[in-house]
């Protein structure tokens, strides 16, 4: 198994590291465009491999035909959020990273799996979907596990319970209109409006949507990477190890929930394919309608990348 990272910065380092002492690869390669911070991030990394027990063999490298025949790609390149930003003003410039990234990605390997964690990330997907052609289950973005994670975290918190007795779904796109599915919440199986009242989810429910620019705010130089490369990692293990795991994700929808040829997160089966199906749960009037708003402004902005991607 080879899985290169494109972005050697915060999210791509991390991850990085993280697949290796997960070791979900034999080889992992960390490209960045800036010379030196691939190749020493890379070689410090494997440094660690004696003490944290891993035999992984990291590289770091500025020439992407060091990703030849990769099996995954993760990518993390493009501009962070600063604060006062929205997901949506990092549009044109991240499409034409993502755009020249997956280029050079598909010269070099013929069918790898893409994890897309760059902003704004359903839109992204989509570049990398157009540019790569690659089938839609090939192509995925990680917006989901990360979206449900925090709204994970946060119910554990007003709870004070183990986050792992936690079952929870964040559909639609990986922004404001993000959809937390209230109806599929529970804590070891009890539904979450039997344990905390319709003001404090609500609340909780809020927290979810602006988790991501709660942490710019807080670093006001960059935005979240622990998180979200625990979230892409996790993917990538479903995949590895052929899990076949019930996950929130971005994929390419084609009249699931009414929603037509946008990229959008909603529950699929994750595995040594991509995605090996996709769920349509039974979402209630007000959470479809929510869905299909937040699909409806991720193909606006696709829509207004036509051009750019012709």
């Amino acid at each position: 198994m080879k899985i290169t990272v494109i972005g050697a910065g915060n999210v791509g380092a991390t991850a990085a590291l993280r697949i290796a002492e997960k070791q979900l690869a034999r080889e992992v390669v960390l490209i960045d465009i800036v010379e030196g911070v691939p190749q020493g991030k890379a070689l410090d990394m494997y440094e660690s491999g004696p003490v944290a027990l891993f035999d992984t063999r990291i590289y770091g490298s500025n020439d992407y035909s060091d990703s030849a025949n990769s099996d995954i790609v993760l990518i993390t390149a493009g501009l962070a959020r600063k604060p006062g930003m929205s997901r949506e003003d990092l549009l044109q410039k991240n499409a034409s990273i993502i755009r020249e990234v997956t280029t050079q990605v598909m010269k070099y390997s013929q069918n790898p799996i893409l994890i897309m964690v760059s902003n704004p990330l359903d839109v992204m997907t989509f570049v990398a979907h157009t540019i790569s052609k690659l089938p839609p289950e090939r192509v995925i973005g990680m917006a989901g596990v990360l979206d449900t994670a925090r709204f994970r975290s946060f119910i554990a918190e007003a709870l004070d319970v183990s986050m792992q007795d936690i079952n929870a779904f964040v559909l639609g796109g990986h922004g404001d209109s993000m959809v937390p599915v209230v109806k599929y919440t529970s804590v070891a199986g009890i539904p979450l409006t039997e344990l905390l009242p319709r003001e404090k989810i609500d609340a909780i429910v809020e927290r979810t949507r602006n988790g991501g620019i709660e942490i710019v705010n807080h670093l006001k130089t960059g935005s979240a990477y622990y998180a979200p490369a625990a979230s892409a990692v996790e993917m990538i293990e479903a995949i590895v190890k052929d899990r076949k795991r019930i996950i929130p994700c971005t994929t390419l929808l084609s009249g699931q929930y009414g929603i037509d040829q946008v990229f959008c997160g909603v529950p699929v089966k994750l595995g040594k394919n991509g995605i090996e199906q996709i769920l349509e749960i039974n979402l209630s009037a007000d959470e479809l309608d929510a869905l299909q708003q937040s699909a409806k402004l991720v193909d606006e902005n696709c829509q207004n990348l036509k051009a750019l991607l012709a």
